[in-house]
């Protein structure tokens, strides 16, 4: 019957039925549509493994982001099933669909305020966090181990560091364990950059305060062996236009880093995510290295207490280590 046609494209996905598929998609069923599990064609089709059905429904339009009740996507049940071709195909689509439209990191880019207007912001200070007027978390104590890993990456090749966004001076602190010929910070929020000042950071020989938006202080910088990018209030086209600026900010042989917060409440957005940031970053002549480290013993359950948005729900982050391409060869 009529109506039944999505319910019948659902069941031929599920199948992997390819023919009965191309049929239904030909006489017009819904390829966005949800059934009562709330799961799409797509999903069943990547749940299932049926990587031709796969593509047949990414060439019909289907969504490759839609969500089920359990917040999981297509590439999720691929992933979560073992079906690395649907998982190949449903990633490329992502990545594709970002390129141009960059509609998830707009959603939901980890440690972005969507109002705009940080900067104007007052913000809090406690003991294992930074926080902004709406209870979002700018940063948390959570996050120390990653930025010990980070500072240890930047830091391999000694020499002149340059890091963006202070927050709580997680990563800061790591890289004077390094003992750096020259450390410098730039931070753009006036209470996080007064707090540094009574903290003693501005007294230290190493370390040179920038304060400002790193688009308004280009020209007080020089090159570095090492750079770290995280910052608070911005999005992905941000550090999008950041790494244009690299060429002239990275010494050759340098190793360039950033929080890689994209997408952090969603596994397979959150790849998609790294291969693209890998993918721009190697047109600009640069090789990504993502290094895994586990991060679910660092949250507990009241890590979250009192904040608005989990910005990290994942139990695996990956690192990026960002080198020349030149310099591997």
């Amino acid at each position: 019957m009529e109506e039944n046609k999505e319910e019948s494209l659902c069941a031929a996905a599920r199948t992997g039925d390819v023919f009965k598929v191309a049929s239904l998609l030909k006489s017009g069923a819904d390829v966005t549509y949800f059934d009562r599990d709330g799961l799409t064609p797509l999903m069943y089709a990547a749940k299932n493994g049926w990587a031709e059905v796969v593509t047949a429904l990414l060439d019909a339009g289907a969504p490759w982001n839609a969500l089920s009740p359990s917040n999981l996507s297509a590439g999720d049940f691929a992933m979560e099933s073992g079906h690395q071709s649907s998982f190949d195909i449903l990633l490329n689509a992502g990545i594709q669909a970002e390129l141009i439209l960059g509609t998830i990191a707009r959603k939901d880019s980890a440690k972005a305020n969507p109002n705009g207007d940080y900067l104007d912001d007052r913000v809090t200070f406690s003991e294992d966090k930074v926080m902004d007027r709406e209870s979002k978390a700018v940063m948390m104590a959570w996050e120390k181990p990653l930025m010990e890993a980070h500072a240890k990456t930047i830091c391999s090749g000694g020499g002149h560091v340059l890091n963006i966004g202070f927050g709580m001076g997680l990563v800061d602190t790591a890289i004077q364990q390094y003992k750096p010929l020259s450390h410098t910070i730039i931070e753009a929020h006036p209470e996080v950059y007064n707090r540094m000042l009574l903290t003693g950071w501005g007294e230290k020989k190493n370390v040179k305060i920038i304060f400002g938006r790193w688009q308004d202080v280009l020209s007080q910088l020089k090159s570095y062996d090492g750079i770290f990018f995280d910052t608070y209030g911005e999005y992905y086209e941000d550090m999008r236009e950041f790494h244009h600026h690299l060429p002239h900010l990275l010494e050759p042989g340098g190793i360039y880093s950033f929080f890689n917060g994209f997408c952090g409440s969603n596994a397979f957005f959150h790849m998609v995510y790294c291969q693209l940031v890998a993918l721009e970053l190697e047109h600009l002549g640069y090789f990504t290295q993502l290094i895994p480290l586990p991060v679910k013993d660092c949250l507990g359950e009241d890590t979250w207490e009192g904040v608005k948005h989990k910005y990290w729900q994942l139990d695996t982050y990956y690192l990026p280590v960002c080198q020349c391409s030149d310099d591997s060869e």
